[in-house]
């Protein structure tokens, strides 16, 4: 299977707790919903994409939990998201969360190999058609980044600065360089970027020859 991360970003980076106040407050963070000011239809559009090509979803506990507080309540057929949500495969990674009866749920126990190894394993199973989908999961998103495992980046970036909170690529990620499959503007008010990891190219310099400007 492919991996695919999908998220919403501030300018500086923080995909913490877009949705809400409360999806996610650890660390003090104080700045939850920071995403719900914005929005539009080509900002449904393109997360209806999402869901369309997906064949399961793997989830942080965080993620999980918030997603699972609220998509089982959403029973319009005309909603892609809550139907593709509600009815496919979640793996769930965790050490502490109990068994859960949302359907489709199946939590991955690090402590069987390693969260890594778990990931590798469902991706195994799969078929090279098909898509696995982290949504959100900050933790879980740096572990498979720095593993080497993630084959694409869809990211949302909206114009806000908010100075605090858990950031995709941060102090210690392992370095990467980016392929740019797909670029937009979305609703005039984000970004839409579609990224491939590709190797880091060696760095460049700048230097004069002949009086020209030119890099080597």
């Amino acid at each position: 299977m492919r991996l695919t991360v999908h998220t919403f970003l501030t300018l500086d980076g923080v995909m913490q707790g877009p949705g809400g106040p409360e999806e996610d407050t650890s660390g003090g963070f104080t700045a939850g919903g920071w995403m719900t000011a914005f929005g539009g239809p080509d900002f449904g559009a393109v997360v209806d994409s999402w869901f369309t090509r997906t064949a399961a979803l793997l989830l942080g506990r965080t993620t999980y939990q918030a997603f699972a507080g609220f998509w089982p309540q959403v029973t319009d057929p005309e909603n892609t998201v809550a139907v593709a949500i509600n009815a496919m495969p979640k793996h769930v990674v965790s050490t502490t969360l109990p068994e859960q009866d949302w359907t489709g749920t199946r939590v991955v126990r690090p402590a069987d190999g390693g969260a890594v190894e778990q990931v590798r394993r469902i991706l195994d199973a799969g078929g090279p058609d098909d898509e696995l989908q982290v949504h959100g999961s900050h933790r879980l998103a740096r572990t498979l980044h720095d593993a080497g495992l993630v084959d694409e980046y869809r990211l949302l970036t909206f114009p806000v600065v908010l100075g605090q909170g858990k950031r995709l690529f941060d102090t210690g990620s392992a370095p990467s360089g980016f392929q740019v499959v797909e670029t937009a503007v979305v609703d005039d008010v984000a970004t839409y970027h579609v990224l491939r990891p590709v190797p880091l190219e060696a760095p460049r310099e700048f230097a004069v020859e002949d009086g020209r400007e030119v890099t080597r």
